[in-house]
């Protein structure tokens, strides 16, 4: 069992690395992708130079400087100069390299291993019409290997290398061509399920946000009705609906600071998620918070009720070291058929907090002009 838990968790914590692997390569791209080059010719550099081919081991080594450029041209943000520094270095390294070896080195895979770049970053870089310049760059690069290969298939090369340097450059170039068609469209499927998941997570939050109130992470009205239209469908249920207003919440704001009065609301919303556990809860407006009490008769939920009352009245709120007492009055009101709208039940709650808000404060009001006794 342990084992099992234990590949599982592995599982997870490989796949949280290889997410976190995979935004930073699609974060970095050009980055990546420049000193991928760099690399590649800096292997080049050194077969060129073992082989007394000079002129690609002096091409090599200045695509390397390049490239070291390009790098401090991706921290400054000229992105767009990059783009076209490697398709242009490509580009004249396969014409100048297959002068010098011939077709047969397979120098010209690199000509192929530039077309996921450009399609990856052309299309992410490019916008509207601009993206057909990508259409012409992939007509151009076809169009450069058909006049290579027209020119050089049988022309004999300036430097004869040996075969197995010739198999190598092979190799080393049809890997760099399968190399990048993977790699890029590996970035790019990650990068498009990253950017669903991300629009997935924002309409989300836009739904919460517009059912929720930002301070309390209550129900809002617009989330709240629903909830009480719903449950009036199903004749089989019964509930009641408390109404709750804080007493003289104004005076709070006034006297401590309105940052004062958020904590007192978030202290209250605490108490009464913790008592009435199970049933939703409404941040009505300002200090006015609505409890729907599924499954309750009214004796049962005047017995809630009240419970909540005291705990509230005994448990002020603790603001920089200040105590802020605070107190709430609730009317109740019990769902009757024959009430067809959510808003008439909670308007007869509303109507009898407002009672007790006539009479004393600080009350639980179950009937008109019934409240039970401190």
């Amino acid at each position: 069992m342990d084992n099992a838990i234990e590949k599982k968790q592995a599982g997870k914590d490989g796949m949280k690395l290889l997410d976190r692997t995979m935004q930073a390569l699609v974060g970095n791209a050009y980055e990546f992708t420049v000193g991928v080059m760099c690399l590649v010719h800096s292997v080049l550099f050194t077969i060129f130079l073992a082989n007394g081919v000079t002129p690609l081991a002096v091409y090599n080594a200045l695509s390397v400087a390049i490239y070291i450029l390009c790098f401090f041209l991706c921290k400054s943000g000229r992105i767009l100069a990059v783009y076209a520094a490697i398709i242009l270095e490509v580009t004249i390294y396969t014409v100048v390299s297959s002068y010098y070896v011939g077709l047969r080195c397979g120098t010209y895979c690199f000509l192929f291993s530039i077309i996921p770049i450009i399609i990856y970053f052309g299309s992410s870089m490019f916008k509207g019409k601009q993206r057909w310049s990508v259409i012409m760059m992939l007509v151009l690069n076809f169009v450069t290997f058909a006049v290579l290969y027209a020119c050089f298939s049988e022309i004999q090369p300036v430097y004869i290398v040996s075969s197995f340097t010739r198999t190598f450059l092979v190799i080393f170039s049809a890997f760099a061509m399968v190399f990048a068609t993977m790699f890029y469209n590996a970035m790019y499927i990650y990068a498009s399920e990253h950017e669903v998941t991300i629009l997935e997570q924002k309409n989300k939050q836009l739904s919460a946000d517009a059912q929720e109130d930002a301070l309390t992470s209550l129900l809002n009205r617009r989330g709240f009705v629903p909830v009480v239209k719903n449950l009036m469908k199903d004749k089989s249920k019964h509930f009641c609906v408390a109404f709750c207003d804080l007493d003289n919440f104004k005076n709070v704001n006034d006297t401590y600071g309105h940052d004062a009065g958020d904590e007192v609301l978030k202290h209250v919303t605490r108490l009464i998620k913790k008592e009435m556990q199970g049933f939703d809860i409404c941040r009505w407006g300002g200090e006015e918070i609505v409890i729907l009490m599924r499954n309750q008769s009214l004796d049962s939920a005047k017995a809630k009720a009240e419970k909540l009352r005291k705990n509230i009245e005994s448990e002020p709120t603790v603001f920089f070291s200040k105590s802020i007492p605070i107190t709430v009055t609730i009317g109740l009101a019990e769902y009757k058929d024959g009430v067809k709208e959510p808003e008439d039940v909670i308007k007869v709650a509303d109507g009898r907090m407002y009672y007790g808000k006539q009479h004393g404060k600080n009350v639980v009001v179950f009937e008109d002009g019934q409240q039970i006794d401190n």
